[in-house]
């Protein structure tokens, strides 16, 4: 192993403000270099000697240099992402300057404001953890749980992509929080920013070869993109050295630069002064799991194993994105496609060259066509591998047959594989608060388990022994965190974004609205007739930007106005197929409107086996809307009680009244009255 020292790789500068490295591209690139002074200003390269009459001046040689965003510029004049945030964070105003604002996202921290309250606003920080493969550490987990109490709003958030999120945060406590975090193990450098965030893996930890392949590999492809300039530990912790064991094979890929890869010599020989032009986002997997929701991803990686089981290459996928702008068709969602095979020993060398010719090649002038996947739009898969190839050295092998995708939730007990056992716990909208926090933080801390954050915002406890299974189970279901069959399907695989309040780009309800909207799903279900064990993927976001990938849903709400929502229909149970839209500006109030008669047609007209989102698919749009256009609700001939149910119909109309009065219907309300049962006789409590 060879050892690395945060900040002690950093060089040391006097002043901030002057040491200023400019972007001068790579030889592969068809840049011109742009040499420029501390101010920015263009100044001749030679070393001439000649004197020329000052009467007669010779005109200068002029470069019109490219057009780069705002951000771009503040990237070249921050001493590697330092000025002027280290400035503004000692200083006495409650926020942060423009520059500083995009700034501290490379160090995992968004500033924010309640969007709600009136008058000045109150600024506050969100922190974002960096957890390859949603590993967390028992106590890490433990210090986050306290930081939530004493420092942010109570609670802490588990993310799409298997991080921790904590909101609140103070800017006087911002140093304390950032630095108890990195004292304590864990990270936020590049959970956010312009390069590589955190990289997803399947988070079961089962002892398997595969699963344990691939969790080390995207350790060691966070390890390789992490910057390497000590900015990060300069601003938080006064450049106090971390130290970090890094496999030999990170240090020589991340130093080889046999290829042109690198900046010679540069603090941050992969990213220089200019980083990435926009977020870059990595997942690795095992064929058929797609927990990761692998095809949304810059890079999608899987692992390619022989007949006997033993890890031999990856299959890459590249060009998935899921951000996109209202009203502007030439932003769009985007699933990875394939680029080709890899042996084992050459991931870290392809990966890097992957990104280093988005690096040299992605847009930096309009950040809203940044990412990788307008490059290869652009360019066509064809050119874009020929291109990577040169960064790589060799060619890409073709791309590996691989079996169906499925989703795997990973919630419930199951066995890893050396004895213990792992329990999934599902969070809604990954929200850890109140008597659930509480539990949790009792039972992790008693039992000294490690957790792993899935890419669906739920929770796995890690290392139980069987012994403990039926105590920790009891703790579990008191702290309201339920048994999956006790948890209702819909609820099982949605997903929402945090929005507003504090989400500046919100443009109206996600995380706090979803809990309404898949009760009335529930409810259109029940009226059309269909089973309680059925389900769809709902996927909800506040805005286009797509954190909830809501276009890899069967049913995706993206807000694109104060209560008003696009519907985006056509993804599939394994996320294997892009949704697209369907309507825009549908009311919140209306969507019984366009949910119920596509819902009845489904339940009537599907073939067997047929999800909501291939059904959609095989309609086609035009039907669907016909539907809804047509629609005059439910037939009265299908208005039946269930007798399944209710084995009389007095039976029924009394419960149907009881039901009105709850604004739910007949079966609705018995349904909560038997789980609710169910839930308290497993708890041990009786029923009055």
């Amino acid at each position: 192993m060879t050892t690395s020292f945060g900040a002690a790789n950093s060089a040391i500068f006097i002043d901030p403000k002057l040491q200023i490295q400019s972007f001068n591209g790579l030889k592969p690139s068809g840049l011109i270099p742009v040499h420029k002074g501390v101010h920015g200003a263009s100044v001749s390269s030679s070393n001439s000697s000649t004197i020329r009459a000052v009467s007669t001046p010779v005109k200068p040689e002029t470069v019109v240099a490219p057009k780069r965003s705002k951000v771009e510029i503040f990237k070249e004049q921050s001493n590697f992402i330092r000025y002027p945030l280290n400035e503004e964070m000692v200083s006495d105003a409650p926020g942060i300057n423009e520059a500083a604002t995009q700034l501290i996202k490379f160090h995992g921290s968004y500033l924010q404001y309640n969007r709600e309250e009136r008058g000045a606003k109150s600024y506050s920080f969100m922190l974002r953890t960096k957890n390859p493969s949603g590993k967390v550490s028992n106590r890490l987990y433990l210090v986050m749980d306290d930081l939530a109490d004493q420092f942010g709003i109570g609670t802490l958030r588990l993310t799409t992509r298997q991080t921790f999120q904590l909101h609140g945060v103070l800017k006087k406590d911002m140093k304390t929080v950032m630095g108890t975090i990195i004292r304590n193990m864990g990270s936020t450098l590049g959970a956010c920013g312009d390069l590589n965030r955190n990289v997803l893996a399947p988070p079961a930890p089962l002892v398997r070869k595969d699963y344990l392949f691939a969790q080390e590999t995207a350790e060691n492809i966070a390890a390789l993109l992490t910057p390497q300039s000590g900015f990060y530990y300069d601003v938080w912790v006064d450049g106090e050295q971390f130290m970090t064991a890094e496999p030999p094979e990170v240090v020589k890929a991340r130093n080889d630069n046999s290829h042109g890869t690198n900046f010679p010599d540069s603090p941050e020989p992969i990213y220089g002064t200019q980083f990435l032009p926009r977020k870059f986002k990595i997942a690795v997997t095992v064929p058929t799991d797609n927990s990761v929701d692998i095809f949304t991803n810059d890079i999608g990686v899987v692992v390619v194993s022989d007949e006997n089981g033993e890890p031999q290459g990856f299959n890459i996928y590249v060009g998935g994105g899921m951000g996109r702008t209202h009203r502007l068709e030439s932003t769009f969602a985007r699933m990875a496609e394939p680029i080709g095979y890899v042996p084992k020993e050459d991931i870290l060398y392809a990966i890097k060259a992957i990104v280093v010719t988005q690096r040299e090649n992605g847009r930096r002038d309009d950040r809203k066509y940044s990412r990788m996947k307008y490059l290869i739009s652009s360019w066509g898969i064809e050119k874009f591998r020929s291109v990577v190839e040169e960064y790589y050295g060799r060619k890409f092998e073709p791309i590996r047959e691989l079996p169906e995708w499925e989703f795997k939730s990973f919630l419930g007990w199951h066995e890893q594989g050396d004895g213990n056992l792992f329990c999934g716990l599902h969070v809604d909208s990954g929200r850890v608060k109140g008597v659930m926090k509480k539990t949790l933080r009792e039972v992790i801390e008693k039992y000294n388990l490690d957790v792993r954050i899935t890419a669906n915002q739920n929770l796995i406890l890690c290392d139980i022994r069987p012994a403990w299974k039926r105590q920790i189970g009891t703790m579990l279901a008191q702290g309201g965190l339920l048994e999956p069959r006790l948890v209702d399907p819909l609820n099982v695989t949605a997903m929402a974004c945090p929005a507003l309040p504090m989400c500046p780009l919100a443009i109206t309800e996600a995380e706090r609205g979803i809990p309404d909207l898949l009760k009335r799903v529930r409810t259109s279900f029940e009226k059309v007739g269909l089973k309680y064990n059925e389900s769809i993927v709902i996927r909800v976001t506040g805005c286009p930007n797509g954190c909830a990938r809501p276009y890899m849903a069967e049913l995706g709400l993206v807000g694109d106005g104060p209560n008003s929502y696009q519907i985006w229909l056509g993804g599939t149970p394994n996320q294997t197929s892009l949704a697209r839209c369907f309507l825009n500006k549908v009311k919140i109030q209306e969507l019984e409107k366009v949910l119920e008669p596509l819902f009845y047609h489904w339940k009537r007209n599907r073939k067997a086996r047929e999800s909501f989102g291939d059904f959609s698919n095989r309609l086609g749009f035009e039907k669907l809307q016909e539907m809804v256009d047509k629609w005059d609700g439910i037939p009265k001939s299908s208005g039946k009680f269930n007798l399944k149910l209710f084995a009389d119909k007095e039976t029924y109309e009394a419960v149907d009244e009881l039901a009105q009065l709850q604004n739910k219907t007949a079966h609705q309300l018995a349904m909560d009255i038997i789980r609710n049962y169910v839930a308290a006789e497993q708890n041990g409590k009786s029923i009055e």
